[in-house]
């Protein structure tokens, strides 16, 4: 059942990384586009600006669900090293659960805000303003997702190596 979830969960993980990455290079190419045509043109598309803080906004919280996914988050690690083996085992399902717990409150959080929102638009692209602001419940299931998985001990990092590299140094 492990094997199953974990496939499905890598499946929908990689086509999550590819939006963030897609969303990452398409802001690189409008504002290398934006500062063209600024320069040599005087003129900048109405749209780029507003389009590529909406960008901006859906990779940083993109990249934050990402990061709880490699398990990247803040830790101080020179105490809890100090700790036996146990307790910190115990840490670091309360640390997994406090992620999850936060993950939530984006979801209900970001949802409601995101329904606030959807009446209001955007002034260049007339797109309700709620689609700025939905990518913070996406996250936020994510991370719950990605949290949980965690939790019942499945290894949600894709990039193992950089961690065995850091124990080297």
């Amino acid at each position: 059942m492990f094997g199953v979830l974990k496939r499905v969960a890598l499946g929908f993980d990689r086509l999550f990384e590819m939006f963030a990455l897609t969303s990452l290079t398409l802001m690189t190419i409008i504002v290398t586009v934006q500062v063209f045509t600024r320069t040599f043109g005087n003129f900048v598309f109405f749209w780029s600006e507003e389009l590529t803080l909406l960008l901006l906004i859906w990779t940083a919280f993109l990249g934050i669900a990402i990061g709880f996914r490699e398990v990247l988050h803040l830790s101080m690690d020179s105490v809890t090293r100090r700790l036996p083996q146990m307790t910190q085992r115990s840490l670091s399902k309360i640390i997994t659960i406090s992620v999850f717990i936060f993950g939530l409150l984006l979801v209900i959080y970001g949802w409601e805000y995101s329904e606030l929102m959807h009446s209001n638009t955007l002034s260049a692209t007339g797109w309700p303003r709620s689609v700025m602001y939905v990518v913070v419940p996406i996250s936020g299931a994510m991370i719950c997702v990605y949290s949980f998985l965690q939790i019942i001990g499945i290894d949600t990092r894709r990039h193992k190596d950089l961690e065995q590299e850091e124990e080297v140094d």
